[in-house]
């Protein structure tokens, strides 16, 4: 066997240099280079990341998992797979797209309670006076004039201006959607559902209150509570769990009215419901199916709770047994269900209506 017929690996000195070191690779471009493993996937088809999870549960929650015939987990991960292992196919393109999407939209949402995100609800929550801790200005954000103006209104209201990078502002926000901009807000301090009753104590008047049940957007309660201030309620009631609490949403629906008027959370809806017709307040509860017509409410001028149910599902069965009366909001047969913030609303005005009317017949001509 000649010296050209020895294999490689057997010949003396192979692979090392005349010092003895290893020779160095050709750093996988000569004729065994490795293969390539395709572009790299989006955030959302990489199992175990943050946005994979979120577009998995949105995916869920719309029912394309059970279109597809497959969890969005196990699909988001057979495709990262095959990415890994082949070019990206056209199949995996287009599942990618959706995932995308999905993302997208999710990221928008964002999760962060406490921060309001975009140029447009910054600049909005300023001019609202929402309780600001801070403004967050991204490093390389274009300014243009919502920029400007949400710079200027933190000044003005001597809110301090930070400037964040993108990787801060995503962190902060949740993954919303933030154009750079983001305003953080006050965490709001809840009072106790006896502390109501103690406002109309001292106002000397009939304690009305508004209390949820499942209302979970936070838009809903700032709308009910700017209707509770516009329509003399002592204040509102929301669950611990389960419930819409006082985000930068509720601030911005309220349109400030969050400042004048408390918000008390309930560890347990029913027993604080309980314990207020155990003081001697009675408890309406808002139902489509009520016995009584609103209008005709005979409680809407004894101390009052009036309780909103959600959208979708209205009272719950336990917060319905609670209740003294249902009533009803007449509405057109067409109609299904009113939306949670306008119907507290109506409910509201027409207590108040019946109270304003009962007082001018009450004082002396």
């Amino acid at each position: 066997m000649s010296g050209s017929d020895v294999p490689r690996s057997r010949r003396s000195g192979a692979g090392r240099t005349k010092s003895g070191k290893p020779r160095p690779g050709t750093g996988g471009q000569g004729r065994r280079k490795l293969e390539g493993k395709g572009p790299t996937p989006p955030a959302a088809m990489r199992p175990g990341h943050p946005a994979q999870r979120r577009a998995a549960a949105a995916s869920a929650a719309s029912g394309t998992s059970r279109a597809s015939g497959a969890s969005p987990a196990s699909s988001a991960s057979g495709t990262s797979r095959t990415s890994r292992t082949s070019r990206t196919s056209r199949a995996s393109d287009a599942s990618g797209g959706a995932g995308a999407a999905s993302a997208r939209a999710q990221r928008g949402a964002g999760e962060a309670v406490e921060f309001v995100a975009g140029r447009n609800s910054v600049v909005e929550s300023l001019r609202a006076r929402v309780p600001a801790v801070a403004l967050y200005v991204g490093a390389r954000t274009a300014r243009d004039e919502r920029v400007s103006e949400a710079v200027k209104l933190a000044a003005d209201r001597g809110v301090p201006v930070l400037e964040a990078g993108v990787a801060q502002l995503d962190r902060l926000t949740g993954g919303a959607l933030h154009q750079g901009l983001a305003l953080r807000v006050r965490a709001y301090d809840y009072a106790h559902p006896d502390d109501l009753l103690a406002r109309a104590a001292d106002a000397g008047q009939a304690p009305l209150i508004a209390a949820l049940d499942g209302v979970t957007d936070p838009r809903n309660l700032g709308a009910i509570v700017r209707s509770a201030a516009a329509f003399g309620a002592h204040g509102v009631v929301v669950p611990a769990r389960r419930s819409a609490g006082v985000t930068a949403g509720a601030w911005k629906a309220s349109a400030g009215a969050l400042a004048r008027i408390p918000v008390a959370q309930a560890s347990n809806l029913a027993r604080a419901l309980q314990s207020y017709r155990d003081a001697g307040v009675f408890v309406a509860g808002l139902d489509a199916a009520g016995d009584t017509v609103l209008r005709d409410l005979d409680l809407a001028t004894s101390p009052l709770v009036l309780v909103t149910g959600s959208e979708g599902r209205g009272l719950s069965r336990i917060i319905a047994q609670t209740c003294d009366v249902l009533v009803r909001i007449p509405i057109a047969a067409a109609t299904e269900s009113l939306n949670a913030g306008v119907a507290a609303g109506i409910a509201l005005y027409e207590v108040a209506t019946i109270r304003g009317r009962e007082l001018r017949r009450a004082a002396p001509s």
